[in-house]
């Protein structure tokens, strides 16, 4: 059964100082493993002086990755994966940028500055809550699918696509616990004439 998690809207930075080093923290959103890939190559490019880009990302139930970028293997990227993962973090992204102030940290001292970079930059944002979700196909027949639509896109339920074939097809977000209920409220709005189907487990905004 998926789990109810945080994420974020907007990219959120924040930047701390450890033993003259700089750690420049920037958490984004980021729904697949491409769009985590390019915001991480995006950091790079814009600190290209930095000793380090380190990063790490959650997508979905089972993707979870660190990268170390040179320091010593796993003393950045998974502390920074264990700082999203333990705050309920999911679908997001973190690069600390670091900048070397002359001092070695040791290795316990680079877990800690890491996981606590990117700790603190989550104390700055402003967290989304997703919660278990079905996307539920509704399919229509043409002459009911203005109404239907109209309908759907004033509800509180999410409309994620429209498909036009013999039928119009509505594909919707519904609250796993709602389903029932929606179903019962499609079947009064068309008089019974839809053909509701859940399908897939998603996610929606709490």
């Amino acid at each position: 059964m998926p789990a109810p998690y945080l994420t974020l809207l907007t990219t959120v930075e924040h930047e701390t100082e450890v033993r003259r080093s700089r750690f420049v923290c920037a958490v984004a959103p980021a729904r697949s493993v491409e769009e985590a890939a390019a915001f991480i190559a995006e950091r790079r490019r814009e600190h290209a002086g930095a000793s380090h880009n380190c990063s790490a990302y959650v997508i979905g139930q089972r993707v979870q990755k660190g990268d170390d970028d040179g320091e010593p293997g796993g003393t950045a990227g998974t502390p920074m994966v264990q700082a999203l993962t333990g705050r309920g973090y999911n679908d997001v992204v973190a690069v600390v940028t670091r900048y070397f102030g002359g001092v070695l940290l040791g290795a316990g001292g680079l877990v800690r500055a890491y996981g606590s970079a990117v700790t603190e930059t989550l104390d700055r944002a402003e967290p989304v809550r997703m919660v278990p979700a079905r996307r539920v196909r509704v399919a229509v027949a043409h002459d009911q699918a203005g109404r239907v639509e109209n309908d759907l896109r004033a509800s509180r339920y999410a409309v994620e696509d429209v498909a036009y074939a013999d039928r119009v097809t509505f594909s919707v977000a519904v609250g796993e616990d709602e389903v029932a209920a929606f179903a019962d409220w499609v079947a009064t709005l068309t008089a019974g004439r839809a053909r509701v189907e859940p399908g897939e487990d998603v996610h929606v905004r709490a």
